[in-house]
């Protein structure tokens, strides 16, 4: 039997005799009850936009499709009128829950599987904590254990994988310009918003094919559960008359094929070494030392390794590493400063206020152990405005997938500075400060929810710029969430704010590059 953590469960966990309510999990995925996508436009021109990955929106060939006067075609649609004979309650409400959007739908089940996986495992008898293990995924601890780097990562390859897809499968469309089924034959029931945009190949499938093959890569141990939501999303669209057989072959093919740039990328972006190994650890403790600092040391017992020492080396998306570097803020203060001290004063205090508005902050945006991370509660904010602005599923996951490289790199940048200066936390300088939200097992400087809320407002403020002040508002609450919770100095918290800002200034300018307007 494995043993219980001892007082402070790590990251995020709610401590004991904190509030009860504090532990409630949330993947912040909005599910039945929304309406079918109708794209204000369709974007039919995405095939001349900037992909990320793809050399052009032509590097994989998708051959012409059939016309749709052939028997092959018309034995299609034959298929989708027998469908439409006799359709059950559930296929009508497959058809009403597929057609709120590809993309939403699929980072909805991305959240939740983030959810499932952001699980900290317990420590083995000899006192040393196993890692997941992508060569044995079923394993305890179940690969992938997606906390908050991670699942940033996660949230961007697929995103960003879907997004190519989706700009290839643009281009394909306006060449070959094969109407949907119901263009073709006026007997086919449409059940979903008809649309101008060619079917061939289709968008939904191209989505679809993106994602499982990135999701089989992050998420191995799930792999069925992913095939089975990619065979009802494809059902789904002949039930509801939008394409047909072909369509979808074609799509799913197109998008397998875009996914696998990004496999090849994951598999050498470095994340696989990301844990760091002991050697590591010691180096960043001696090296804060030499500087005569107080390094950073885990309050568990057995104390564990810092989380994920070497995310910093991970390759971006949006700079290079050089760049990564250049963003890494100036030091903390000083641990033996009047300034530090008095930032631990400050904690201290604050941790006493107990009020509601306190306590309401701490939660919502805690985001801890069994949720979709704080990058997931953004993708659930973004989701909630992108619902409302009809897009297409190419912008769609366009605005995304720039979502989800800045908060990717943000994370990035903000590990490597949380194991440079390798700076303690505030209940470490002070055993009184109890926490409200457990003590991450890491580094104090610069704070994650800071750094990751403050790059994605500054890609949401430009992407629905009426938006703005909210998305910063709810930035600056999510960082002194960190400092109410008595985890983050404010110190912490600022610098976080400032430097994802900046990372967030590198997707605003990939978006006003890649062809897409705003």
């Amino acid at each position: 039997m494995k043993k219980l953590l001892y007082i402070i469960i790590p990251a995020f966990v709610i401590a004991a005799g904190a509030i009860p309510f504090a532990c409630s999990k949330k993947t912040g995925g909005r599910t039945d009850d929304l309406p079918a996508l109708q794209p204000g436009k369709t974007d039919i021109d995405a095939g001349s936009w900037k992909p990320i990955l793809l050399t052009s929106a032509n590097e994989f060939a998708v051959s012409a499709p059939v016309a749709t006067n052939t028997p092959e075609y018309i034995a299609q649609m034959n298929e989708i009128k027998s469908w439409q004979a006799s359709l059950t309650e559930d296929e009508k409400n497959m058809v009403k829950y597929w057609s709120a959007g590809a993309i939403l739908r699929w980072n909805e089940i991305l959240r939740e599987l983030v959810a499932k996986y952001n699980l900290a495992p317990y420590q083995n008898d000899d006192g040393t904590y196993p890692g997941p293990n992508a060569n044995n995924p079923l394993a305890y601890p179940q690969f992938p254990f997606a906390n908050p780097p991670y699942a940033a990562r996660a949230y961007a390859y697929v995103s960003a994988a879907q997004y190519d897809a989706l700009v290839a499968a643009h281009y394909y469309k306006k060449l070959y310009n094969r109407p949907a089924p119901y263009k073709v034959n006026a007997t086919i029931k449409t059940l979903i918003p008809q649309s101008d945009l060619p079917s061939y190949p289709s968008e939904d499938a191209a989505v679809i094919g993106a994602a499982v093959e990135m999701m089989k890569l992050l998420f191995p141990g799930d792999q069925d559960f992913i095939q089975q939501k990619a065979e009802e999303h494809k059902r789904a669209r002949i039930i509801a008359g939008a394409n047909v057989r072909s369509d979808l072959e074609a799509g799913e093919a197109l998008g397998k094929a875009v996914a696998q740039k990004f496999v090849t990328r994951a598999r050498g972006d470095r994340a696989g070494s990301a844990a760091g190994t002991q050697a590591d650890w010691t180096k960043l403790e001696n090296d804060c030392i030499a500087r005569g600092e107080i390094p950073w040391s885990s309050l568990e017992i057995p104390k564990r390794p810092p989380m994920l020492s070497a995310f910093g080396k991970v390759k971006t998306f949006l700079f290079d590493s050089l760049t990564a570097v250049s963003l890494r803020p100036g030091p903390p203060p000083l641990t033996a400063s009047a300034k530090m001290k008095d930032e631990t004063e400050e904690v201290y205090k604050i941790i006493q206020d107990d009020s509601r508005d306190h306590y309401r902050i701490v939660h919502f945006w805690a985001d801890g152990i069994g949720t979709s991370t704080p990058p997931g509660h953004w993708d659930a904010i973004a989701a909630e405005d992108f619902i409302k602005k009809n897009y297409s599923e190419v912008r769609w996951a366009r605005n995304m997938a720039l979502l989800n490289m800045a908060l990717m790199d943000a994370a990035i940048v903000c590990w490597d500075a949380k194991m440079f200066y390798f700076n303690p936390r505030p209940s470490q300088l002070n055993p009184k400060i109890k926490t409200l939200t457990g003590v991450p097992n890491f580094p104090s400087y610069i704070s994650g929810h800071a750094t990751f809320s403050s790059s994605a407002a500054a890609i949401l403020s430009h992407i629905v710029p009426e938006r703005a002040i909210a998305y910063n508002e709810m930035a600056r609450e999510a960082a002194l969430s960190r400092l109410y919770a008595g985890i983050h100095f404010r110190a912490d918290c600022e610098v976080g704010l400032e430097t994802g800002k900046k990372v967030g200034n590198y997707a605003i300018q990939r978006a006003q590059n890649d062809g897409a307007g705003n």
